[in-house]
C-alpha cells in the first residue's frame, strides 16, 4: 500500500516534467522540420555543384536528426 502511494505521488510530481520535455521535443522537431524545408526550397533553385555537395551532407543530417526528434 505505501509503495502504491509512493508510485502515485512521484507520477503526479513528475508529470509536469514530462510535459515540458515533450512540448521543447515538438518545438526542436518543428525547427528541425523548416530547416529541412528552407533547404529543400534552396535546393530547388540553381546551384553549383559545391553547393550541391554541400546541401545534400546538410539535408541528410537534418533528416538524420528529425527521425530522432520527431516520434
Amino acid at each position: 500500500m505505501k509503495y502504491a502511494i509512493l508510485i502515485a505521488v512521484c507520477s503526479v510530481m513528475l508529470a509536469p516534467i514530462a510535459d515540458a520535455h515533450d512540448k521543447r521535443s515538438e518545438v526542436e522537431c518543428e525547427k528541425t522540420k523548416q530547416k529541412i524545408k528552407k533547404l529543400e526550397s534552396r535546393m530547388r533553385q540553381g546551384y553549383t555543384r559545391a553547393q550541391g555537395e554541400k546541401w545534400n551532407d546538410q539535408l541528410r543530417a537534418l533528416r538524420a536528426i528529425r527521425s530522432k526528434q520527431c516520434r
